[in-house]
């Protein structure tokens, strides 16, 4: 009976495009090794060379990680660049292990916010644009600078602070500038800012937890202001 290759499968069936299509945790060993691989032999699709190849280590992949390329040349269909790519995959796994989780700052006041993003936005002498994305624990995900302008003025495109605000996936955002004049208060664009960015964010049900203005002496929350 003669094979069907994978691009003959039924696309949901295929393990790269049921990756795609489900995500990682779709996917069996076997699928993923398949993907490594690209192909199997005459015989074999490289899904069913690969369950063969797992059903020799019982199905443990810590026993797969210990193979050497020769042991792995001895499958038909597997030749060296196959099994380099193998070994490579699995010792990318061992490595991963030896990094722990990276610490998030937890951000649930102005002054850890302040602490936060000082470094960034004191001492400069043109005012920047920052926004922190965090997640439902008020972890911080990221922080980007959004904007660069002159000595008391800074334009803010808020399109491109919801665009990082989905691409990590935030629950949350801090908005913080500087004023280089040392002014600790909020200008009337500030705050009509501040508000327009608010009504963007809660139409994709992210909230703006806080909007910090910064001088070099110190820092103003909208939140603890009552501005928010």
């Amino acid at each position: 009976m003669e094979k069907m290759v994978i691009r003959e499968w039924a696309e949901a069936d295929r393990p790269r495009e049921k990756l795609l299509l489900h995500g990682r945790r779709s996917v069996s060993d076997a699928e993923l090794l398949a993907i490594l691989i690209g192909s199997g032999n005459r015989n074999e699709s490289a899904v069913e060379l690969c369950k063969r190849l797992l059903g020799s280590v019982n199905h443990n992949l810590l026993r797969l990680s210990k193979l050497e390329v020769n042991d792995l040349c001895q499958f038909r269909g597997i030749g060296e660049a196959k099994a380099i790519s193998i070994i490579a995959a699995l010792e990318l796994g061992r490595r991963r292990q030896d990094f722990q989780e990276e610490v998030r700052d937890i951000l649930n006041s102005s002054k850890l916010a302040f602490q936060y993003l000082k470094d960034q936005l004191q001492d400069l002498p043109h005012e920047e644009f920052w926004a922190i994305y965090l997640n439902t624990g008020c972890k911080a995900i990221d922080r980007q600078m959004i904007s660069r302008g002159g000595q008391d003025f800074t334009p803010v495109d808020i399109r491109i602070i919801l665009r990082y605000a989905l691409s990590n996936k935030a629950h949350s955002i801090i908005l913080a500038h500087n004023h280089p004049s040392g002014t600790l208060r909020a200008s009337e664009p500030d705050k009509q800012l501040t508000k327009k960015i608010v009504q963007a964010a809660q139409l994709m049900d992210i909230q703006v937890l806080d909007h910090l203005i910064f001088t070099d002496s110190g820092y103003l929350s909208f939140k603890d202001e009552g501005l928010l």
